[in-house]
């Protein structure tokens, strides 16, 4: 689901408990993490949950853009994971460091919503796909001599 869509139809519910259960059924329409990539070199540390978050470059596009996968045991982390998904799809390391992601979760009421031990794993989410944007703009680097 695009971005634009998904805030679309998360804002028009009245309340909190229709935007979890929107989280949820968004969560079970993840696309499933293979389950070689479940392992815990992929956890996400930090979150209530466990998650598992995998990253790499699509370099078949131009510009690359940065792939993100991810599972978690919990449905609304899930969709959580799929909110973050719709934000960072098809996005450049430039793109991804350069979006407001605490503006979206404001937007979306997730600041107040989720509790601190859910925040704080949704934001371990962010900073793993943040990071790995960093270092992919680092290694593509090249000094002139």
């Amino acid at each position: 689901m695009k971005l634009n869509e998904l805030l679309e139809e998360y804002e028009e519910l009245s309340d909190w408990g229709e935007q979890c259960d929107f989280l949820i059924d968004l969560g079970r329409d993840l696309p499933p993490l293979p389950e070689e990539d479940h392992t815990d070199c992929n956890i996400v540390h930090g979150c209530q949950s466990r998650v598992w978050l995998t990253t790499e470059l699509d370099a078949a596009m131009d510009p690359p853009t940065v792939k993100i996968q991810a599972d978690s045991d919990a449905l609304i982390v899930k969709g959580l994971i799929a909110v973050l998904l719709a934000a960072y799809a098809e996005k450049t390391p430039v793109d991804i460091l350069e979006t407001d992601i605490t503006g979206l979760f404001e937007r979306m009421g997730l600041h107040r919503q989720l509790s601190s031990s859910r925040r704080n794993g949704l934001y371990g989410m962010v900073e793993r796909i943040r990071s790995f944007a960093a270092r992919s703009l680092s290694a593509s680097v090249r000094t002139v001599p």
